[in-house]
Formats: C-alpha cells, structure tokens, sequence
C-alpha cells in the first residue's frame, strides 16, 4: 500500500514538472491587415520595427491563408480550426453553438491547467444549444481568468470598451491599451506557478478610420507606391459576380480612386499603433523573465484590398483579401533567429491544433487544421495540399467558394440570374500572384484547370459531407456544385 502510494505521488510531481514546463503562447491578431503593410514583408516604408523583429527572432509564413475573408466567420476557424461550414458561423447566418466553443483552444487549455485572458474584439457569440430558438447568445467572459474583450466591433476610444475602462486615461486610443493589458496579465501571471495563454485581438486597421493622433507625424506627408494591380482597368477581367459586393463601390466610396495616398497614411498609422502595442507586450515578456518559454504568434484576421483590381474592404477571394501576415516565434526551438521563410500552404483554421501540440494536447479528429510546427522545423515540409476559399455572406450575387493550392487558385461565381452566368477562374499562383490573368477564361480544357476543377469538386462534397444541420449551411453544398 505504501508503495503504490509512492508511486502515485511520484506521478503527481512528474505531472506537476511536465506542467512546469508548458510553454506559455501569446496569440496576437490584427483585424483587415494586408500582408504588404509590413517591412519584413517586402515593404521598405512601412515603419514596423517590433514586427520586423519579432519575424527576425522567428519565421514568416509568405503563403498563410483565412479560409473566410471576414472577421466573424474568420475567427471561429481560429477559435476552432474548422472551416466556417463547420462552425455554422458568421454574420447573417448565426452565433456560434456551445458544443462547437467547447472544443475552442481557449476553453481546451484554461481546462488542462493555463491561465488564460483576452482582450479586443472577440467578434462572435456564443448560443447554448438548448437556446438555439431563443437567440440568447453572449460573449464568453466567463471562459476566461481575465478578460478585456467586448462586442461587435468594439470601439477605438478606450473609455468606451466596459472592460478596459481602467486603461482609458493613460491609453486612450484602444489600440496601445490592449498592449497595456498584456503587460499587465504577462507580470501578474509570471509570479504564478501556470503557464499562460494571451490572446489579443486589435481593431486596428478597421474602419471607421481613427487612427492614435500619438502617430499622427509617423506617415505625415509620405507617397506610396500603388500595387501593379490597382485599379479598375486592373480588374476588367474578373467575375462580374465579384463586382456586386460592397468592396467594389468602396473603390470609390473610400477614396482610393483619389486620395490613395491620404488613405494609406491613415491604414499605416493604425498599424503602426499595433506594432508599438507588440513592442510593449515583448518589453513584459523580457522583463517578466519569460522571454525563453513564451511562444508568440501574429497574425491578421483577414487581408484588405486596398484598391487592388479597382476594390476596396475584403471578403472576396482574391490574393489582398484572402491572404494575410503570419510570424510565429518559439524561443525554445533552435530555428529561431536564422530568418526563415516559409511558402507552404497554411490557413487560419491551423491555429487551433498548433496551440493545442503546444500545450501538449490532442488535437480532434473533426478539426480541419493543421500543426504549424512541422514547418517551424522544416520551411520545405507540406502540412497541406490546399485549402478551400469561403464567401456566403452578403448580397447572393458575390457568393463564391474556390480552393487554392501552392501553384493554383481556382474559384466558381454560382450566381446566374439575369445578367449574370455561372463563371470560374482559375490563376497561376506561381507566375501571377497579382492574379492579372484568369486562365479559365483563357482555355476551358486545360490540364490545371481539369485538375482545379476535381480538386474543387472534392472540396464540394466535403462541405455536403460535414456542414452544420443549422445556420443554412447544407443548401451551400448544392450552390457550389458545378453544373
């Protein structure tokens, strides 16, 4: 008897070590950030010094996709890693379901033992399933140690977020503030015997355009150079499908036709406000002195156009909208510091699963993610073959569901009322990243496009096959079918 409790108290503290040693992750994400607003993704002007060195100490992901372009639909992959038919949210369909959030990275690891906290623009809700016709749903403070999130979009003034009120005076802009409470949960946590998770989701860039007036001389009087793409006369091959959509009046609604370069200054400043929030949230993690065995991520929740093929705003599936920044630096694995890259395919839905291995947890067999550390060993080594693109939010005429890979990008417009018919388009990925020439309009009997189109196919019937019994997802499946 005494040796078997020996044994059991031997495992408790060999637990209690393996616990110890978790690495604590800090998962960082912007909101409607282009990957070209960034110096260490190719643009010398963009003043993002903490970025840029935080992608020094780790690795830039130059391929990283957000399977749905819009911030509701785009965090439930994230929360999750499943595609948004999976989750059954987004905006104009529904609140996420309790036994979908149960299975979040959030409410995973607070339950295996970290101190968990959020703060920002958590942009769901959540139902519980038994409410599901009364329209009940919340915001899940309750899931978390700390919390400084709020709803909807939140706001940029401070003293107008409830839960980071107490920020308002020193930080009044919204965006250093959450910089300031991750100081503030990484100094309280580090005394603790947990390791942590910090999840911070930043407004900035979102419109309404209110950027810190702190920065207001960072951009003062700066050109910028437009993308080979801008413009609508960039854009006239494209699906008439694509054009319905509010990010095509934007063009023109929010000025990027005639004051591209006003426009610009402002999205940069608000970047430039994160980037300072990162430098004060790596600043804590140094001086909590945590820096060896904290795992932090970057990201956006989805791209912008930015007047690219004559567009402004996201959704649609084009390479601005669609693809996005991606850092991760662990301080622990011998790769950091060499400055790799990586372009293999990785999407939005992979967090969830990295997160998870991080803590040393399993990942699901339902989740359609993947662990993005293989990659962090091996820039070269594929965790994918490619991921699908999702829109069913917003008038029916801009629906559209597509699939990219590595060297390929094929997308179906369903729409076909009036003076609209069905279309596709198909890219080469590798020869034309700025997407100036579909191919499917080219030649409909290609071996790519015969490829593209099984591949798309296949991509169909995995929706049919798993889609959300609610929210409308199922009819979605018989929409996307080629015909």
């Amino acid at each position: 008897m005494i040796k078997s409790l020996s044994i059991a108290l031997i495992c408790v503290l060999a637990t209690a070590v393996v616990a110890d040693d978790r690495p604590n992750i800090i998962f960082l994400m912007s909101d409607d950030q282009a990957t070209y607003s960034m110096g260490c993704y190719g643009t010398p002007g963009a003043k993002t010094p903490n970025l840029d060195q935080l992608a020094k100490d780790g690795m830039i992901f130059d391929r990283h996709y957000d399977t749905t372009a819009i911030c509701m639909a785009s965090r439930a992959n994230v929360f999750t890693g499943k595609y948004e038919y999976k989750t059954g949210c987004n905006f104009e369909h529904g609140p996420m379901m309790q036994e979908i959030w149960a299975q979040s990275y959030p409410v995973l690891l607070r339950r295996a033992g970290y101190k968990t906290a959020f703060a920002g623009k958590f942009g769901l809700e959540v139902l519980p399933t038994e409410q599901q016709n009364q329209k009940k749903s919340r915001l899940p403070e309750e899931d978390f140690d700390v919390w400084g999130g709020g709803p909807g979009q939140t706001s940029y003034a401070t003293k107008k977020n409830v839960s980071m009120a107490k920020y308002a005076k020193e930080f009044p802009h919204s965006t250093r503030s959450y910089g300031a409470f991750g100081r503030d949960f990484i100094q309280d946590s580090a005394t603790g015997d947990q390791p942590f998770c910090l999840s911070i989701s930043f407004k900035a860039p979102h419109h309404p355009v209110q950027p810190d007036p702190n920065f207001d001389d960072v951009y003062r009087g700066a050109k910028f150079t437009k993308p080979a793409n801008y413009g609508r006369q960039a854009g006239s091959h494209l699906s008439l499908q694509s054009r319905e959509g509010r990010q095509y009046e934007r063009f023109h609604s929010w000025n990027y036709a005639d004051d591209y370069d006003t426009v610009m200054a402002k999205y940069y400043q608000q970047i430039y406000a994160i980037d300072v929030a990162v430098g004060m949230i790596r600043q804590a993690i140094d001086d909590a002195g945590v820096a060896d065995n904290t795992v932090i991520i970057y990201t956006s929740d989805n791209g912008f156009m930015n007047g690219s093929h004559g567009y402004g705003s996201k959704v649609i599936p084009y390479e601005e909208s669609s693809r996005v920044p991606l850092i991760i630096f662990d301080p622990r694995h011998p790769n950091s510091g060499k400055e790799f890259r990586c372009d293999e395919l990785t999407g939005n839905v992979d967090f969830q699963p990295t997160i998870l291995k991080l803590a040393g947890l399993p990942v699901a067999d339902e989740v359609d993610g993947k662990d993005l550390m293989p990659l962090y060993q091996d820039p070269k080594t594929a965790i994918r073959t490619s991921l699908p693109l999702i829109n069913v939010w917003g008038p029916k005429k801009v629906h559209s569901f597509g699939v990219v890979t590595k060297n390929w990008k094929y997308v179906y417009w369903p729409y076909d009322d009036g003076d609209f018919e069905k279309s596709e388009e198909l890219f080469d990925m590798v020869n034309d990243t700025g997407e100036m020439k579909n191919l499917a309009d080219v030649t409909s009997d290609t071996p790519e496009l015969q490829s593209m189109r099984k591949r798309y196919d296949r991509a169909v019937n995995h929706w049919q096959q798993n889609a959300v019994p609610y929210h409308n997802y199922q009819p979605f499946a018989e929409l996307f079918r080629r015909r």
